[in-house]
């Protein structure tokens, strides 16, 4: 006669299975994931080529010298798809190429904070020891110091231009990626390859940018998707100061701003750059979260 043993019971002191998320339940969350990512990133391509290459391929009106004979047309009008300003400048056209200078000021500044930041917080990572120890004083000096207050302090003394904004933009960018990069780069440090490829002789070079740099990379990525959201915000800001790009060039903070004076009368003027800059800080910020889940499920 052939004895089964009977499953153990919890409650006599067997050992109960562990829990296991439904299959549905994993299947939807990656889905979701997905969609979420091709989404934001969709949006993301789609404005980056409407700015850049729309003002080539779309018959626009030029942004600036309209006539006041056609000031504050409302959307719809012919030839004015979403209308005029006070001004008589076309308003999808100002859209467009105040799109390109906020998209242009917030991929300069995560380049260059990607490149400099990046650079100096790996290699302070990497030496630890005194040369460390003063990188990150002169950085908490830096950081110390209000971001937007600083913003607005270089902001001022260097004038209002693009290139300024972007030097201005780029002085809290830099401390904040190096000390993400120094963190990872000191996490990757302490792994046991790193230690085998110092133990074998490597040159620190090699080991700088054959280890450390491709392994730190996704999590600056991570870092920067969510900082062109600020730095783009940031910008719009210091356009509504006058402290960024000056009038009439337009940017969607200072079309908010010239747009503030006659809102009563004409409210889309506020409503188009500041949809605009809503889609892309929160496409921005959504793609950033999803390139992060999709590096911690990896």
């Amino acid at each position: 006669m052939a004895v089964t043993s009977a499953p153990l019971r919890p409650e006599l002191g067997g050992a109960s299975p562990a829990p296991t998320l439904p299959r549905t339940g994993v299947r939807w969350s990656k889905f979701r994931r997905r969609m979420i990512t091709w989404l934001s990133g969709g949006t993301v391509v789609l404005l980056i080529l409407l700015c850049f290459l729309g003002p080539y391929v779309l018959p626009l009106h030029p942004p600036v010298g309209g006539s006041v004979l056609n000031s504050a047309l409302p959307p719809g009008s012919p030839g004015h798809p979403l209308g005029t300003d006070v001004n008589g400048n076309d308003v999808l056209s100002r859209l467009i190429h105040g799109g390109q200078a906020s998209l242009t000021v917030g991929i300069a500044v995560n380049l260059i904070g990607l490149v400099v930041g990046g650079s100096v917080g790996a290699v302070s990572g990497y030496l630890g020891g005194k040369s460390d120890t003063a990188i990150m004083r002169v950085l908490d000096v830096l950081i110390a110091f209000p971001s937007l207050v600083l913003v607005i302090v270089l902001a001022q003394v260097l004038g209002p231009s693009l290139p300024n904004t972007i030097i201005a933009l780029t002085a809290f960018s830099i401390p904040a990626v190096a000390r993400i990069a120094r963190s990872s780069t000191m996490k990757v440090m302490s792994m046991p390859y790193l230690q085998a490829a110092q133990l074998a002789g490597s040159p620190w070079w090699r080991i700088l940018f054959r280890h450390i740099v491709p392994n730190i990379v996704p999590q600056l990525t991570n870092f920067l998707m969510l900082g062109m959201a600020i730095v783009i915000v940031t910008e719009g800001a210091l356009s509504f100061l006058g402290l960024g790009i000056p009038a009439p060039n337009p940017s969607w903070g200072n079309m908010v701003y010239e747009a503030q004076q006659s809102m009563s009368a004409t409210p889309q003027l506020v409503l188009w750059p500041a949809l605009a800059l809503l889609v892309t800080v929160l496409s921005f910020n959504l793609l950033g979260e999803s390139i992060r889940d999709e590096v911690n499920t990896r």
